[in-house]
């Protein structure tokens, strides 16, 4: 139940463009609280700690392989701001504004104050992905996220520690000490599994099947052995694991991360649903007016004022400022940990502790709310957002896709062209249509192109083989349904080609060799737009040689003409189709047909102010109201 609401939430969050958390959050709180039908504690008993606590670390372990320190140009000054600066202000701030406004004790305060630190990459890694933030803003709220993870656990730690120090006989001094010792011990504990992972699978002591496997299981002992010597330290661990094997140059990383996203997504659904499934709404209700105004201090002054006085004279623009300073959801962590040490506390006899819980899962729904459904049109209004239109990323420059291109920029549709032959590129240069040149399966594409601006991907080039290439290497980031490719030489790939290289055959088989024939020949590429008095079979019936490419509703909805597509389109759909350039032809018959109907001694023009009788591309049919073309 608990993964089939996880996965179902995520699917319908990708329908409804809606963020995932939001849904994910309402699940868990209808099937928990509101209906009963799940008792997390009365269904997994003790497992259920240590179950959320290695979901939890293989979060924050698959988040530091995702940071990699080349992404940071640009961002590297703002981000460390936020971590050593932004959340000891943070903490501090939350901290006053506890105990001042919200009316708890120093220690029950000092300990919220350490949690609040933490962003949560359980919810801000979902939102950016849907969001499509240019890279810079979102570069700074993913490394903020997951570094601060630790920093906020560890936070809390130092306040949860030194509450038991001034409710106990055990000296602040060995309290620091004990501190300083598992914060060292876990960042060399994270260091060296990971420089001991290297270099096996450097060496080939594990074989493929097993690289996975064996780095869950580390993943699992590096989060166990620290937090024996001091709680949640594993998280420290588990992260500077991750961010080392991430910047490490193994061959089979990217198949790691992958796999380790796949799991992530269904973690993060899990533990989201298994969370708000054991909330007590009764606790909830019995908030009162000075911690609800806490919850509002925290969300619309504490947060921004440390963003914005940690990247004083950081050259970021304004609109950056304030939507890093705006967008902190709290996650899984912070409720995690406000749960586990608000009970402590309580042992020891600090009575307000036990209001930790519900502020923090107030916090976090209501950060949840607000901020997704306010990330998207924040981003629009500051120009942030990558693009509101997804669009289409071309490889391979040449006659057939300068004009592919030109057509579908007139749809409103981004569009790129790129090509690592720079004379390729001559063609499409002073015909508006953005270029990059270089080999698009480099690290540095990655940095330069932002990929989030588009939502397919066509192989276009001359060479079968490097297209096929290109499909599978995109395939992971666009979907293996959104990537195309020409047919190999002559239309004849076949199914087995496709299906083991990868990329689906584009427009119906069309090769490379096909394709630059049709345009040196005349043909175009041309938009058709159907109605009810201009159908489908009235096109094929004015077009029969069209090759169409794809469809575009009036949704914007892309249908992409492949190999095995039975095709057909409806009342206002858009054709973009290959077809023959037949004006010059047609004004030729007109002048013919002209001159045999006109007595010999009347004298005819060339039919030069005849461009504009009927529809000059042939598709006005009589008695059929024409298309509407581009």
């Amino acid at each position: 139940m608990i993964a089939a609401l996880g996965i179902g939430a995520q699917w319908l969050a990708w329908r409804w463009k809606v963020p995932a958390i939001v849904l994910l959050l309402l699940s868990g709180v209808l099937i928990g609280p509101v209906t009963g039908v799940l008792d997390p504690r009365s269904v997994f008993g003790e497992l259920l700690e240590p179950l959320i606590a290695v979901a939890v670390a293989m979060i924050l372990f698959e988040g530091g392989l995702t940071l990699n320190l080349t992404r940071l140009k640009g961002a590297e000054l703002a981000v460390k701001r936020l971590v050593f600066f932004g959340g000891p202000l943070v903490w501090l701030l939350a901290t006053l504004s506890g105990h001042y406004i919200g009316g708890l004790t120093w220690a029950s305060a000092s300990v919220l104050g350490g949690i609040l630190i933490v962003t949560g990459p359980t919810v801000i890694i979902p939102l950016l992905r849907q969001a499509s933030l240019k890279r810079r803003p979102g570069e700074i709220l993913r490394w903020e996220a997951i570094l601060n993870d630790p920093v906020g656990a560890l936070a809390a730690v130092l306040a949860f520690e030194l509450a038991i120090v001034l409710n106990s006989s055990h000296s602040l001094s060995m309290t620091l000490g004990h501190m300083a010792l598992g914060i060292a011990v876990a960042s060399a504990v994270g260091l060296a599994t990971a420089w001991g992972l290297i270099r096996a699978i450097k060496g080939g002591h594990i074989p493929e099947f097993l690289k996975v496997p064996v780095i869950i299981f580390f993943v699992m002992a590096t989060y166990a052995l620290p937090n024996a010597l001091l709680h949640e330290s594993g998280l420290l661990a588990v992260t500077v694991m991750g961010v080392v094997i991430g910047n490490s140059s193994l061959s089979s990383l990217d198949e790691i991360r992958r796999f380790k996203e796949n799991i992530t997504v269904l973690l993060v659904s899990g533990v989201f649903i298994l969370l708000a499934a054991q909330v007590d709404l009764g606790t909830l209700a019995t908030l009162t007016t000075r911690e609800i105004l806490f919850v509002a201090v925290v969300l619309l002054l504490v947060r921004p004022l440390a963003v914005f006085i940690s990247l004083i004279k950081v050259d970021l623009p304004f609109g950056e400022k304030l939507m890093v300073g705006w967008i902190g959801p709290r996650g899984v962590v912070a409720v995690a940990i406000a749960g586990l040490f608000g009970a402590r506390l309580v042992d020891i006899g600090i009575e307000d502790a036990a209001l930790l819980s519900p502020l923090a899962f107030a916090i976090v729904a209501v950060t949840v709310l607000l901020h997704g459904f306010s990330l998207q049109p924040l981003a629009r209004r500051f120009n942030l957002q990558s693009t509101d239109t997804k669009g289409l990323l071309i490889i391979g420059a040449n006659p057939f896709t300068v004009a592919l291109a030109e057509a579908i920029q007139s749809t409103g549709r981004p569009v790129l062209i790129a090509d690592r032959n720079y004379n390729h590129l001559r063609q499409v240069r002073g015909r508006d249509i953005p270029t990059y040149y270089g080999e698009v399966l480099t690290e540095e594409a990655e940095l330069t192109l932002e990929f989030s601006r588009f939502d397919s991907m066509v192989a276009l080039t001359d060479n079968d083989d490097y297209n096929a290439l290109l499909c599978m290497h995109y395939a992971p980031e666009f979907g293996h349904h959104q990537v195309y490719r020409f047919a190999p030489g002559g239309g004849a790939g076949g199914d087995h080609l496709e299906q083991t290289l990868g990329g689906r055959f584009f427009a119906k088989e069309l090769d490379f060799e096909q394709a630059t024939n049709y345009i040196r020949e005349g043909w175009c590429v041309r938009l058709t737009r159907l109605s009810e008095s201009y159908s489908f079979e009235d096109y094929r019936r004015d077009n029969p040689d069209a090759r169409v490419i794809s469809t575009y509703d009036e949704d914007g909805e892309v249908r992409v003409m492949h190999k095995d597509e039975s095709f057909d389109a409806g009342d206002g759909e858009t054709l973009l189709a290959l077809v023959p350039d037949d004006t010059h032809r047609d004004k030729a018959e007109r002048h013919a047909r002209r001159q045999e109907q006109q007595p010999t001694d009347v004298s005819v023009d060339d039919g030069a102010h005849d461009d504009n009788d009927g529809d000059s591309r042939g598709n006005t049919t009589p008695g059929r109201e024409p298309p509407e073309q581009g």
